[in-house]
């Protein structure tokens, strides 16, 4: 049985649609390496598994749970958060241009319009000030004039911020345990114990007790616009 051939020559395009094509081709692989760091740079992802960290830290818990299924969880109440912006994106963007209703350039204007909205809401107006000042721009009349490349940034500073303020709020009342263990065990004398080894059980039951990772998340997923 003779086994097919595959040509990998490089050769240069005969006509302008050849080129074209071949450009179009590029722009897609090179979209589809890009995926993760969209993933993690215009949606909710940034927030959620910073939260999820700060948590883990907080509860003293070292690598339990792992960073796998905070990763894991993380995209999981991402897909379910962008859900309807994806389904936005592919109704009016992939699906017209897969049916050649519309060009590749209103294609990618109106795929990522839903995703650029959801930026917008939850950016701050002074992260998104400061990129204008530096690439020296003119203030914007409608969303539709912030560029994306200005908004992805300005989005994942306003995220981080968040995501701080979400984990400090979270420390508070683990600190105020581990003040307490170690006072206690201070004013016994057991200088020498740990108090991370006493204050860690204590920490565990009192989250389980108000049914923590309901209320995080519960909580986490509200606070997007």
């Amino acid at each position: 049985m003779q086994l097919p051939s595959i040509n990998l020559s490089l050769s240069a395009p005969s006509t302008p649609k050849d080129l074209v094509s071949s450009l179009n081709v590029l722009v897609v692989l090179t979209l589809l390496v890009l995926a993760p760091s969209l993933i993690l740079l215009m949606t909710s992802f940034v927030r959620l598994l910073v939260v999820f960290s700060f948590l883990r830290t907080a509860l003293g818990t070292q690598q339990q749970p792992p960073n796998q299924l905070l990763v894991s969880m993380a995209l999981i109440l991402t897909f379910f958060i962008m859900q309807p912006y994806a389904k936005k994106a592919y109704d009016n963007g992939i699906k017209p241009y897969s049916e050649k209703k519309i060009n590749y350039e209103e294609a990618f204007t109106k795929t990522v319009a839903p995703f650029k909205s959801f930026m917008i809401k939850n950016t701050r107006e002074k992260d998104l000030a400061l990129f204008f000042r530096i690439r020296h721009l003119k203030n914007p009349k409608n969303v539709s004039e912030i560029p994306l490349l200005v908004a992805i940034p300005a989005f994942v500073i306003s995220e981080l911020k968040s995501a701080f303020e979400i984990g400090f709020l979270l420390y508070l009342p683990f600190l105020v345990i581990d003040m307490v263990v170690s006072s206690v065990l201070m004013s016994m004398g057991m200088m020498m114990l740990p108090p991370a080894m006493i204050s860690m059980p204590f920490k565990l039951l009192i989250f389980v007790l108000i049914d923590g990772w309901n209320l995080l998340i519960g909580n986490l997923i509200a606070s997007f616009k």
